[in-house]
């Protein structure tokens, strides 16, 4: 008795499309649209995780920065005082310390100033 690959095809294709699940039209339903939608959704997946630590990064020195010129300093200069000072506080942190607790914030911003002068 000769055996076939059709039970690990199956499994193949019913994995692909449990995966394209919610899509839209034949990208759920046959196999060819679905394996090529999954692929390109995989892909994606992955180049968005990547962009969303750019993206999540870019809004913390947005923050930032609106802070740093109420108190009247720049962002690079407010980042370079703490560099100088050795305060070892990450840009999220420091957004979070912004936007919750404004009198620690100018604190830091007068330790950066002393530092730059």
């Amino acid at each position: 008795m000769r055996t076939t690959t059709a039970p690990a095809s199956r499994r193949r294709r019913k994995r692909v499309l449990k995966q394209a699940k919610g899509f839209r039209g034949a990208r759920s339903k046959l196999i060819r649209q679905a394996s090529e939608a999954v692929d390109r959704a995989m892909s994606l997946a992955t180049i968005h995780r990547q962009q969303k630590k750019r993206n999540y990064r870019s809004l913390w020195i947005v923050r930032l920065s609106a802070a740093c010129r109420g108190e009247g300093l720049t962002y690079s200069r407010f980042i370079e005082g703490l560099t100088k000072a050795k305060v070892a506080l990450n840009r999220k942190m420091l957004s979070e310390i912004a936007i919750h607790d404004p009198d620690g914030f100018k604190t830091l911003v007068e330790q950066a100033k002393a530092t730059l002068s």
